[in-house]
């Protein structure tokens, strides 16, 4: 991924919250010279000084048998994202896009039964633990459970992220402040979490 300089981030801690907190990610692999991509959710998972990925996929997606002992698959997480307008600056200039983008680099292998039950237990954990009447693991019928046998438990160790928080932070600082008020005031929601996103980087660098 090309990353200025302006928008490169490097710091893991910052890096693995933003993947936790948009962990449905894009998993790309190959097959003959052809890109193919699936869009599943996703775990980040430290072990020892190793970080893994993991998820499933349902065992009549082909993609799965491109990540049988795959050392190079690209896992990609976006954040909010939003047109940044020429109109806004002090200055004449070009209009722009401001976003957040990971992309993670890896060897995939295949989970064993085993490993991809004690994953789902961690995600329904995730996903569940607050809810009502929940459907976590433990609480599941034995029928239910056996439809583990349609699905693909995968793992990928992480070798190589590329991080971009493209935040207008080449912008002085009347820009940089105008830019957050007037993405307040766009009425999408997006533009709002990147106004957020902006005015908390402000707030921790001042």
């Amino acid at each position: 991924m090309y990353i200025p300089k302006y928008f490169k981030v490097t710091d893991f801690d910052e890096i693995r919250e933003f993947i936790q907190r948009n962990s449905f990610g894009t998993i790309v692999t190959t097959k003959q010279g052809k890109p193919i991509a699936s869009h599943l959710p996703l775990e980040l998972h430290k072990q020892g000084e190793d970080c893994y990925i993991t998820g499933h996929v349902a065992y009549a997606n082909p993609q799965w048998k491109t990540l049988e002992d795959n050392d190079n698959v690209l896992v990609m997480y976006q954040g909010p994202h939003a047109y940044i307008s020429s109109s806004w600056y002090g200055s004449e200039n070009v209009p722009t896009w401001n976003y957040q983008s990971v992309h993670v680099y890896g060897t995939a292998s295949i989970m064993s039964e085993q490993e991809l039950q004690e994953d789902l237990i961690l995600l329904l954990e995730k996903y569940e633990q607050h809810r009502n009447n929940a459907a976590l693991w433990k609480n599941l019928s034995s029928q239910t459970k056996k439809q583990i046998k349609g699905i693909v438990g995968f793992k990928i160790k992480m070798q190589e992220v590329q991080a971009a928080y493209k935040l207008s932070q080449n912008r002085n600082e009347t820009d940089y402040s105008n830019i957050i008020d007037k993405l307040q005031n766009e009425g999408s929601s997006n533009s709002k979490q990147v106004a957020e996103l902006m005015e908390k980087r402000l707030k921790n660098h001042m």
